[in-house]
């Protein structure tokens, strides 16, 4: 039997750890797996939530983290996961994704030879003033299984020198937990409650520094949002760090007269029961890229780069950058003719990727 410890910070990693952790518990007699939930993003009333609506068993370990700078927080991580390892002796550590627990984690397993499986590994975004891509490029160089989503990583990860028997291609496994909760969230009342109509509404999601701290940015997108929602409303579930900017920049009068609905930020299943039925989405975000390829919605994603390429190479996704008049027109070209007609779902992304990730840890 097979000792995992199971990974989680941020409220990204939930989304991929749920169906690992669930395909391990399916198989008793291979796997013990426990989880250590870093508290690197810690609100008890949004972490609980997720843990609930994902079906996530309560951390064995909960180190309790909480905000710092990228330092401080990957220092304090490092510190406290430490013993665990040292007490637990576990076969692997599974991380996934790209947070600062993700590194943190990997690093004190590499010091000690313990063996590490990323999760979500070779994703290139080629944009190093992202801490996410500094995350990921580390955590590849010292993991000793690297499981991918896509063949685009594979290549990436070759092209660095990683050995071909170190790599697995597994699928995506936040789409095992999108197929997975789907219908349970379709009952939801999200859309109704907001007097939503499928198909006639935008979502979007904005919270990326670049983009919601600096003043000019962010007028210049909301210039395009604002745009946009002289045709259709667009629902805005706004990040506290957005929401604190929008107050900050004094935007909030713009939004307050346009056909923008600024609400507060979802649950897991409640936002899926949102963003699943709109016509289009506009998002910063990594997860919605693939998310809303899976689903064939049409996304915008408001970054000059991404590290998720096949869900534009394969996808319903558009990368549009900052630029306002690129936004409008890119929004106005799918409203007029609905959505790219050659959309398709990248291979394996089946919702069968946590058997896969699983069978690979032997």
């Amino acid at each position: 039997m097979l000792k995992i410890l199971n990974i989680v910070g941020a409220r990204p990693n939930f989304m991929k750890i749920a169906p690992i952790v669930r395909e391990m518990r399916r198989r008793e007699n291979e796997f013990l797996p426990l989880i250590v939930h870093t508290g690197q993003h810690y609100d008890a009333a949004m972490s609980d939530s997720f843990f609930v609506d994902l079906g996530i068993p309560k951390p064995d370990f909960h180190l309790e983290i909480g905000s710092a700078s990228h330092a401080v927080q990957t220092a304090k991580i490092m510190m406290a996961f430490e013993p665990i390892v040292l007490a637990e002796k576990p076969d692997w550590v599974l991380v996934v994704g790209d947070v600062n627990s993700t590194i943190a984690c990997a690093l004190v397993c590499a010091k000690l030879g313990i063996k590490i499986a990323h999760v979500e590994a070779g994703l290139r975004s080629r944009d190093r003033t992202m801490p996410e891509e500094i995350n990921r490029i580390l955590t590849d160089s010292i993991s000793d299984l690297l499981l991918t989503t896509s063949q685009d990583a594979d290549e990436n990860l070759k092209q660095e020198g990683v050995a071909k028997d170190k790599i697995k291609f597994v699928g995506n496994v936040m789409i095992d937990s999108l197929f997975y909760n789907l219908e349970k969230a379709k009952e939801l009342k999200v859309r109704e409650n907001l007097r939503l109509n499928e198909k006639h509404y935008a979502v979007l999601t904005l919270h990326r520094p670049s983009n919601v701290d600096e003043k000019e940015v962010f007028s210049g997108l909301l210039e395009a949002i604002i745009s946009i929602s002289e045709k259709l409303p667009v629902i805005f579930p706004a990040h506290p760090r957005t929401r604190t900017n929008i107050e900050k920049f004094g935007f909030a009068e713009a939004i307050e007269n346009s056909n923008i609905k600024l609400i507060e930020p979802l649950g897991y299943l409640d936002f899926m029961n949102l963003y699943s039925g709109a016509k289009l989405v506009l998002t910063d975000s990594g997860g919605l890229q693939e998310e809303t390829t899976a689903l064939g919605i049409p996304c915008l994603t408001l970054r000059e780069n991404t590290e998720r390429p096949i869900t534009i190479e394969l996808g319903t996704n558009i990368l549009v950058g900052t630029n306002s008049e690129k936004i409008k027109q890119s929004a106005d070209k799918i409203l007029e003719n609905d959505s790219k007609t050659d959309a398709k779902i990248p291979p394996l992304w089946d919702g069968n990727a946590a058997e896969r990730i699983c069978n690979s840890l032997f």
